[in-house]
């Protein structure tokens, strides 16, 4: 019994395939990607031009400022062109 249960694990973990099993290659989101960032930004600018706006700033020099903001916070990088 005991002699065979090292066999009946190895049998388990081939049969399983955990142990020789293939990672598919990962899926291509960009177009996601980028329109989740691009909302993120457009609600995000939208909001801080709110603040600013109320504080006394020009609609103008508010979303401009916003804007300048944003990109210096966030970095957000284009996905990779086909």
């Amino acid at each position: 019994m005991i002699k065979s249960l090292p066999v009946c694990c190895l049998v388990l973990l081939l049969t399983s395939g955990c142990l020789f099993s293939r990672r598919s290659a990962p899926k291509d989101n960009g177009p996601i990607t980028t329109e989740v960032q691009e909302t993120f930004r457009k609600r995000w600018v939208d909001k801080r031009t709110a603040e600013l706006a109320t504080q006394g700033i020009a609609a103008d020099a508010a979303r401009t400022q916003a804007e300048t903001e944003f990109r210096a916070r966030y970095d957000f990088k284009s996905p990779p062109a086909k």
